[in-house]
Formats: C-alpha cells, structure tokens, sequence
C-alpha cells in the first residue's frame, strides 16, 4: 500500500491534514531535539522529510521504513542521508545504540505496537529519549465527533482528488477510531520501561505528541530486563499449553 503512494505521498499529507502536517513535524523535531554528533533514528521514516529536518542539527540521522518503495523514494529525494528497510518489531541495530528514537504516524500501522516499543527501548542508549507522534483522541467530545466524521465522510473525497492511489487512504478512518488513547498509549510507554513518560496534545488532541526516556539507572533497567523476561516466560508457557492442548484434541 504504501509502496503506491510513495511519490505522491508528503503531498497527500500536507492537504488532508489541512496544512498542519508540517507543524505537527516541527513539534516533533523540537521535541526529538536533535545535537550535533547524535545518532538518532527515525522509524517509519517516509520518503525521509523529518529525517532531513533532524539532520541539518548535526545529528546522523538513520531513516527506516518496512516499505520499499517509500525508500527508492527518500533514497531519490535525500542522496545524503542513510536510508534503511526494516521492521519496527525486528529493528536491524544493536543494543544502546541510539541517543534518541523517534517515529510519526507509523506506531498505528505496526501488527505488534508494543513489540515496537521494546525494540525502541533496546536501541536507545541509557538516557535515551524517545519522541512519538501519532494521531490520538480529542478529549472533547464535540471536537471529537466532527474529527471522526471529516475522517469518515470528507477524507476519502479528498483524498480521492490528492492522491495517486485514493484506495489506500480507506484504511485510516477504522484505523484511527480503533487506535488507543492519549492514557493508553502512555500506559504502552511505562509498560516497555521508558521512564518520564508525558503526552502533549496538538490541534485540540487530533495528534498527541509522546515522550519517554530509556533510563540512566542500570538498577531500573536491570528490573525492567527481569520483569521482560517473566513476561516473555509467561507468554512461552502459554503457548506450549495452548500447543498440547490442541495437540490431544
């Protein structure tokens, strides 16, 4: 889907978002707040627009993306940055590896969000800081209710004008209204260990801006490692039960 919209891709963006993209993309590079000799990396980089912002800090900035066409694309568009294929719940780096990790409206489109987030917590070094980005919850209930209904009814006829390949934008209303809210996903943060985790809301809550931080202290990390480990036990066990129990039927 994505490798269809690729070309046409920021365009589309800037007009359904009705201009706020690009705000929205400053709000996350000033919170990503990028420093000269960082290694940052960007998840569900595009066609490399945010990257290329984060970059002219003086950071080395690494753009992945799952689609490849999205890369070819950034590759074209940006020849001197680093462009990587890759999956979010399999990120192809080592551990401690990044002083900051950052993602904009792909946490939504990831099959398995919180497998993502442990990735996330693995590659950031001690003290790390990860920037999220994504379309949330408007608290007030009548904002709410005229978001979703310019994303049922008026989205797609726009889309339909702006896009390349209108069929793939369908997706985005089911997958907004069933995405959690600000709480939940804050809830996603703590639950992969980051630390100082906060949201702020941007346009009225239509896209909430999420922060966490890998922490310093080896002791915290050592109890989030351990606590992994249970979960990972526990969830083992479950399936070798579930496993034999099919196994007699």
């Amino acid at each position: 889907m994505f490798d269809g919209v690729a070309r046409g891709y920021d365009r589309t963006n800037a007009v359904l978002s009705v201009g706020n993209a690009g705000l929205w993309r400053a709000a996350t590079g000033r919170a990503v707040d990028p420093q000269p000799g960082e290694r940052i990396l960007d998840i569900a980089a595009g066609t490399g627009t945010s990257a290329a912002a984060l970059s002219k800090s003086g950071a080395k900035v690494i753009a992945l993306d799952f689609s490849q066409g999205m890369v070819e694309e950034g590759r074209r568009r940006h020849p001197g940055l680093e462009f990587v294929q890759g999956d979010a719940e399999k990120l192809p780096f080592g551990d401690d590896e990044f002083d900051a990790v950052t993602i904009s409206f792909g946490l939504r489109n990831v099959q398995r969000p919180q497998v993502a987030l442990a990735e996330m917590y693995r590659v950031l070094k001690p003290g790390g800081r990860l920037v999220i980005c994504e379309f949330s919850r408007p608290p007030v209930g009548v904002v709410r209710a005229g978001y979703f209904a310019y994303l049922r009814y008026v989205m797609p006829l726009v889309a339909g004008a702006a896009s390349s390949n209108p069929d793939a934008y369908r997706y985005l209303f089911d997958s907004i209204k069933d995405w959690p809210d600000q709480t939940r996903l804050s809830q996603w943060l703590r639950g992969a260990g980051f630390t100082r985790v906060a949201y702020r809301n941007l346009t009225t809550g239509v896209v909430a801006l999420h922060r966490g931080r890998k922490p310093a202290n080896a002791a915290i990390r050592a109890s989030v490692a351990q606590r992994r480990a249970r979960s990972t036990e526990s969830s083992t066990s479950t399936d070798a039960a579930v496993s034999s129990s099919f196994t007699a039927l």
